[in-house]
């Protein structure tokens, strides 16, 4: 009985949330989340754990693989920018401060944090191919982050552990579990990038924003397909960390299908 008390204290306290504001719109999509933390200290907090993590991994030095991130990574940055302002939403990158790093990991990964920062693995690349298959995955990235999903599933998590509790007071009272929060929101640790942060939705959702900047940025949207095509055949029995949490292959790429006129509305503009 106690254990069903909590779940509705807390469910009523969503309600009164939704009711009073503790939510936000995810923008091109429009959908609501549930917003309890204050960008501002996210993005504080991520920046922590991404000096931490450069600090700690050893940092590529192969000048035309880098360089090819940077360029990649500062068009797509530059396209959310455009968009974001069109739409009068600049302020919700207030404390981005875009920053794209390649780290010498076999691993196939990519994340990036709230404020923007950016890490793509080596082992990553041979799978990426072409500019355009790079620019499928910060796409991809780059909108988890617009979207607030890191955001999204630290209010999750606060919601669950600590209530109404603010974050400043759960930080003081419970450094260690708030810290936890915080590297699975944004998977930063021992396991990296998309092991636990999303759920299913936050996933189609980030691919879909993706297709639209990717093609904003100049990129065909045709070429996400090839991509997660090539990224299904290398999962076998089990699927690589970056596949971990995604959608069903199928599912997926039948989805990016459906949208894809809408992201090559988009790709033409770009090409007149």
């Amino acid at each position: 009985m106690k254990i069903h008390l909590q779940v509705l204290n807390k469910l009523w306290f969503v309600l009164i949330l939704i009711v009073a504001g503790g939510c936000s719109t995810v923008p091109l999509t429009g959908r609501r989340q549930l917003s309890l933390v204050p960008e501002s200290e996210v993005i504080s907090l991520s920046l922590t754990e991404y000096d931490k993590f450069i600090k700690s991994n050893k940092l590529s030095t192969d000048k035309n693989k880098i360089a090819l991130v940077k360029h990649v990574g500062e068009r797509i940055s530059k396209a959310v920018e455009a968009y974001m302002a069109g739409a009068g939403l600049s302020q919700n990158l207030d404390g981005y401060k875009w920053e794209f790093n390649l780290v010498e990991d076999q691993t196939v990964n990519a994340w990036c944090m709230s404020g923007g920062k950016v890490v793509v693995y080596t082992g990553l690349l041979p799978l990426t191919l072409t500019e355009s298959g790079l620019a499928t995955v910060l796409g991809h990235e780059i909108s988890h982050a617009v979207a607030r999903h890191g955001s999204e599933r630290m209010s999750d998590q606060m919601l669950i552990q600590f209530g109404s509790t603010a974050l400043s007071t759960a930080l003081d009272q419970k450094p260690a579990a708030t810290k936890n929060i915080v590297m699975t929101a944004f998977g930063i640790g021992s396991q990296v990038g998309l092991i636990l942060p999303f759920s299913r939705e936050n996933e189609y959702e980030a691919d879909y924003m993706g297709l639209i900047f990717m093609a904003m940025a100049g990129y065909d949207p045709n070429e996400s397909i090839p991509f997660w095509e090539r990224m299904s055949r290398q999962g076998g029995q089990k699927p690589p960390e970056f596949l971990s949490t995604h959608p069903v292959d199928a599912n997926r790429i039948s989805r990016l299908k459906e949208k894809m006129p809408d992201a090559l509305a988009y790709y033409k503009k770009t090409k007149k």
